[in-house]
């Protein structure tokens, strides 16, 4: 078996979540969070290490929450995702800057603690079991390819709408060998009846809704690390010493290398219903499906045994 680790983006959980992780509610039948069903699925898959990239002032709320639970299950380490973590000679630059870099500065702060392919994750998504099944596989099997070559996974539209209101996704375009050719991120996607739709001033935009959309799960080799040292520095270079709401984002990067023909995305498909909570209504949906989830017996009633 190949060796293989999951990233799990949670730096943003305080700002989002109002201070700290503890405000993170509990989903399944004994407390069980989001992360823990993602931890479950991934190790379940193949995969033997996971990485929390968080905030250093959340580190004892994170222990207390999950890390020391899941360290006796599976190796951890940890990433710090800081404001301040740039190349020094940008911090004069940006010494007013109060809002964290994104996404792309998120996975480049786990190039010390990261020596296998990997798969990264949202810290509050629900992916379901296919997902790191086939992420696993394909980033441990070998690649007969001479350009860079990642993966994302992709979800059917509608396994991903929220009953109560419009989300964003980014809407992928798929070649006939199963290769990204283009993410387009649309706003304000409803579920109107069994149709997903965007309504606007000049009338409602039906959008297919099997089509494959990006949820923020992609699949990296180790050398991805140098790519997005590089597309940082530009990054900074290229941002306005006032503009305090720019974001690295690794979605856009990637969109970015592929127009370049700097690689290529492999597109995997999963059929599994993705969960989030994008409005707080969202929660209860997550728990019932969580619930009977373990009813139908996917999940056991205790993840990790005793907590």
């Amino acid at each position: 078996m190949g060796r293989a680790t999951l990233v799990i983006m949670a730096a943003g959980i305080g700002s989002r979540f109002g201070g700290g992780i503890k405000q993170l509610a509990p989903v399944g039948p004994n407390g069980e969070i989001i992360m823990d069903y993602s931890i479950y699925d991934a190790v379940e898959a193949g995969f033997d290490k996971v990485v929390f990239v968080i905030r250093k002032d959340l580190e004892k709320d994170f222990r207390e929450v999950i890390g020391s639970r899941i360290e006796q299950y599976v190796d951890v380490s940890y990433a710090y995702q800081e404001i301040e973590d740039i190349p020094a000679k940008y911090a004069g630059k940006f010494k007013d800057r109060t809002k964290p870099w994104g996404t792309g500065q998120a996975i480049l702060c786990c190039k010390d603690v990261v020596d296998t392919p990997f798969l990264v994750i949202n810290a509050d998504d629900y992916y379901g079991k296919e997902a790191y099944r086939e992420a696993y596989r394909y980033l441990t099997e070998k690649k007969d390819t001479d350009t860079i070559e990642i993966c994302m996974v992709g979800f059917v539209l509608k396994n991903t709408l929220s009953d109560n209101g419009g989300v964003t996704r980014g809407v992928c375009r798929v070649d006939e060998n199963g290769m990204l050719t283009e993410i387009v991120e649309t706003h304000n996607i409803e579920k109107i009846g069994d149709q997903a739709l965007v309504r606007s001033k000049d009338g409602d935009l039906i959008i297919d809704k099997d089509s494959p959309v990006s949820m923020n799960m992609w699949g990296l080799a180790p050398e991805f690390f140098h790519i997005l040292e590089s597309g940082f520095d530009t990054f900074l270079e290229n941002t306005a010493r006032d503009d305090r709401k720019a974001e690295y984002l690794l979605p856009t990067l990637i969109g970015q290398l592929l127009q370049e023909k700097v690689l290529s995305v492999k597109v995997l498909k999963s059929q599994d219903q993705w969960f989030g909570v994008t409005y707080k209504e969202d929660r209860e949906t997550v728990v019932n499906a969580v619930n009977r989830l373990v009813r139908e017996g996917i999940y056991p009633k205790r993840l990790f045994g005793d907590k």
